[in-house]
């Protein structure tokens, strides 16, 4: 069975070596048929803390790093230059 992957952005990097990152789902509401956005957060494991806030991430699922760290941060795709 293949890895989840999901793609958000970052939230936080405060953490050493974790980065939380959100990720959005858009979903038409079952009756009314507006767009609903919902947020989930996730913690992802960033070995080399390259990421910052605002970078656009890939994660994929991965086993249990601790007791909230389920992902892993596979690559940056967009991201934010500061001046």
């Amino acid at each position: 069975m293949p890895r989840k992957e999901k793609v958000g952005q970052v939230v936080s990097d405060a953490m050493n070596k974790t980065v939380v990152v959100a990720v959005e789902n858009r979903v038409p509401h079952p009756k009314y048929k507006k767009i609903v956005v919902y947020t989930r957060k996730f913690k992802a494991h960033d070995e080399e803390n390259r990421c910052k806030v605002g970078d656009r991430v890939r994660i994929l699922e991965s086993p249990p790093i601790s007791k909230t760290k389920r992902w892993v941060v596979e690559d940056i795709l967009n991201e934010v230059i500061t001046p």
